[in-house]
């Protein structure tokens, strides 16, 4: 298996840019011309479920990031009252 070969069981490395862009595929079978389409296939699959993961990432840290935000704000709000006062 060459590199970038999702092993059955275990979850394979992150998967880098440099890894999409480098990936080769292995010619198809005797008689066949092209790429193997089983090989192709398994590689898109780990590339959409690496997507997924980074999106909802992203979607976490957005939430995450809001909300810190609305604590900060919060906060100053409590902060400039007291001092007001």
């Amino acid at each position: 298996m060459g590199p970038g070969t999702i092993y059955r069981g275990a979850l394979p490395a992150r998967l880098h840019p440099v890894l999409v862009r480098n990936r080769r595929f292995s010619p198809a079978g005797f008689g066949r011309r092209g790429l193997d389409p089983e090989e192709v296939r398994r590689f898109l699959h780990r590339v959409a479920l690496e997507l997924t993961t980074l999106h909802h990432e992203v979607d976490r840290l957005v939430e995450e990031n809001a909300r810190i935000k609305q604590a900060l704000r919060d906060w100053q709000t409590v902060q400039a009252r007291r001092r007001r006062s």
